[in-house]
């Protein structure tokens, strides 16, 4: 059997949140479940922030009383702090995921803490979950994902020894996957080989995950680099949409349809539906009101009739 690549669709909240088009929950959860008959199985539905600093996210609630209970099928809402965690922990949410900086000055822009404060953060959400243990289900998975690794928008260069350190503190509250996200776009293959080897040797027995960004048109060799190294999971977003409000000239995350294309022609298996993604992307163009960045939204599949 072909290796498996799983891929987490993160389009309806990375990719939606960085959009001048604001669109409505309900519109969201069409999205969600058009992700998923596209072959997603785990899937960004949400993000529990507040609607004055991110309006494109504004409705979390009503976007997951919007989808049922599908087997097979999880979905993540992804939190800044504890009172995010506290909202999610009131909807339907499979998993959340806690997002953290690796640097300073990228923390106290995106939720006004630091480094430090953020590991306390997430150490306080860990331990609320334990003291909810004795109800089975009462809390969903938890993952952490640790923003500029590759560099910042206002500390600059982000070292190993940065996120190695990092990376070991949040392995040591238990947390079991840590994905390592390129929040600027200005990683290359060849760091990204040496920080999944550090924060492998920092964190043996958590997954990695790795999310990129598409700005300097590096994202799939950085994903190529990424596999190479041993990495299963990927982030991505239908069309390559998306992009971060608190950083500076950041753009779209790495396409979806295009790294399905890229690893399945390799041999590798995605479980995706290549020309359903496609008809996503070019769907949520068109609620967004403009042309997506992706490659195959404009070039379709290979062999031809694909896509």
């Amino acid at each position: 059997m072909s290796r498996f690549i799983q891929i987490v669709e993160v389009g309806p909240r990375d990719g939606l949140q960085n959009e001048k088009t604001v669109l409505e929950p309900a519109v969201r959860a069409d999205f969600v479940q058009r992700l998923e008959a596209a072959g997603a199985r785990r899937i960004e539905a949400v993000s529990f922030v507040h609607p004055k600093y991110v309006p494109q996210m504004a409705g979390a609630e009503e976007v997951m009383a919007a989808l049922p209970r599908t087997e097979g099928r999880s979905r993540i809402g992804l939190v800044l702090n504890g009172k995010g965690y506290d909202r999610a922990l009131g909807t339907a949410v499979d998993e959340v995921n806690v997002a953290m900086s690796a640097t300073d000055g990228f923390g106290l822009k995106n939720q006004g803490l630091s480094v430090d404060q953020q590991v306390q953060m997430l150490s306080d959400i860990i331990a609320g979950r334990a003291n909810a243990e004795g109800a089975p289900g009462a809390t969903p998975k938890l993952s952490a994902t640790l923003s500029c690794v590759w560099g910042c928008p206002f500390d600059g260069e982000v070292s190993v020894q940065q996120v190695s350190e990092l990376v070991a503190r949040i392995a040591a509250l238990g947390v079991e996957e840590i994905a390592l996200a390129d929040t600027i776009g200005v990683g290359d293959p060849w760091s990204v080989t040496k920080k999944v080897e550090a924060a492998r040797k920092a964190a043996p027995d958590a997954t990695l995950r790795l999310h990129f960004h598409d700005t300097r048109n590096t994202g799939l060799a950085n994903a190529y680099a990424g596999v190479e190294a041993g990495v299963d999971v990927l982030d991505a977003s239908v069309g390559g949409i998306g992009g971060c409000p608190f950083a500076p000239g950041a753009t779209g995350n790495i396409a979806t349809e295009d790294l399905v294309y890229m690893l399945e022609r390799a041999g590798y298996s995605t479980g995706y539906d290549l020309d359903a993604l496609i008809a996503a992307a070019r769907w949520i163009g068109g609620r967004i009101g403009k042309p997506n960045p992706s490659a195959l939204s404009r070039a379709g599949g290979w062999p031809r009739g694909a896509g």
